[in-house]
């Protein structure tokens, strides 16, 4: 018997074209009527932000509109977008883009709401208040973070990517218009998609697993995994558009019910010390760490297989975690990802210092087996 505590505080609209219903969602939340937009420059430049403040201000509200930060956003990202809700004294936010532009948002929501600076917020439940109500507007199929309660911010000094969660930081209602994720790069698109499926590979079989979070995993696979080259192949595939941005919805369920595991621990060194884009560095690592896993998880693993059979882009019925691993490592290949460590500048003498700073990592204590620096240490060899 697995204890748990499920929560879904998050109402869910999914369906293209609603973005023009933001007005009319915003109007459900009591006491509002100035909001604080974070986008960033990206989507603002793609229309989508604009589409969104228009349906805002048909529904009468005032807003403002923050984009001053970049991808991966920082504290001093964070910073700036306080200081304009202190100068707009926004009701509510909306987080309109990428995982960035809404853990930017959710950090915004943080300092401003009870004070401090972003390091004091680093883990859970550090909130002293409550915080103003959001709507999440995603624009990538990827990070989850619609539905889940942690803001990731990375120190603008150490670079050291932090975790903020809180129950009351999540969105009040996640906007999911898969028609806004057509404009993505084909770059940003294969990047986004994969984390979201390494999401729903290892929120599957984590130490903190519950049986409604494995069943987050396992939908969000069934919706990810037959078309994830298809929307790189088709781009302007609606339909297989609307299955990625459900799959990543729900792998983000899967997230904050169930954490991540060592891949994750091991793409964020990567990132920090070598500036490895995370949805390569999580490509490069998540095949070696699924074959690690497999000998206590096999069943787990043979489950998602299971749960794709009968589709051609999902790997052999009788494989698997090897052939889980194989269907990854040549999926994240045809996609045009990194595979190799060495390729993208590693150098093979800091392998050790790599695996000192995963083993740091907080989601590699959720990994199934146990992990140690010469575990990771190991995996980084794999895969130079």
């Amino acid at each position: 018997m697995t204890p748990f505590d499920f929560r879904l505080p998050t109402r869910i609209v999914f369906g293209a074209g609603r973005i023009a219903e933001l007005g009319e969602l915003a109007r459900t939340l009591d006491g509002v009527s100035r909001i604080l937009v974070v986008s960033d420059p990206g989507v603002v430049a793609a229309g989508h932000t604009q589409r969104g403040l228009n349906a805002l201000h048909a529904a009468g509200f005032t807003t403002l509109l923050f984009q001053d930060f970049a991808e991966n956003p920082t504290t001093a990202h964070v910073d700036s977008g306080v200081a304009a809700a202190r100068g707009f004294r926004p009701d509510a936010i909306v987080g309109l883009g990428g995982g960035s532009s809404m853990d930017c948002a959710k950090g915004i929501n943080f300092i401003y709401s009870c004070g401090g600076r972003m390091q004091d917020y680093w883990g859970v439940g550090k909130a002293t208040g409550p915080l103003l109500p959001m709507i999440a507007v995603p624009t990538t199929a990827g990070t989850g973070s619609e539905t889940q309660s942690f803001a990731l911010i990375s120190d603008a000094q150490t670079h050291v990517k932090m975790a903020c969660g809180d129950k009351r930081a999540a969105f009040r209602i996640a906007l999911l218009d898969p028609a806004l994720t057509i404009t993505q790069p084909p770059r940003v698109t294969a990047l986004t998609g994969f984390d979201a499926l390494a999401h729903a590979v290892e929120t599957a079989v984590t130490k903190a697993r519950t049986p409604l979070s494995a069943a987050f995993s396992r939908e969000a696979w069934i919706h990810l995994a037959p078309n994830y080259l298809r929307v790189l192949q088709q781009p302007d595939d609606l339909e297989a558009r609307g299955e990625m941005q459900l799959g990543a919805c729900l792998a983000g369920l899967a997230i904050e019910n169930s954490m991540l595991g060592a891949a994750h621990a091991l793409a964020n060194p990567l990132t920090a010390v070598y500036g490895v884009t995370h949805g390569d560095a999580v490509a490069l690592m998540l095949p070696h760490v699924v074959r690690h896993n497999g000998r206590t998880m096999e069943r787990e693993y043979q489950d998602l297989v299971l749960a794709t059979a009968f589709d051609r882009a999902t790997p052999d019925q009788r494989a698997g975690s090897a052939g889980l691993a194989s269907f990854l490592a040549e999926t994240a290949a045809q996609a045009g990802l990194a595979t190799r460590l060495r390729d993208q500048g590693v150098e093979a003498g800091r392998l050790r210092e790599l695996a000192a700073a995963a083993a740091k990592q907080w989601t590699g204590g959720f990994n199934p087996v146990d992990m140690t620096i010469e575990s990771y240490l190991a995996l980084y060899e794999a895969a130079y």
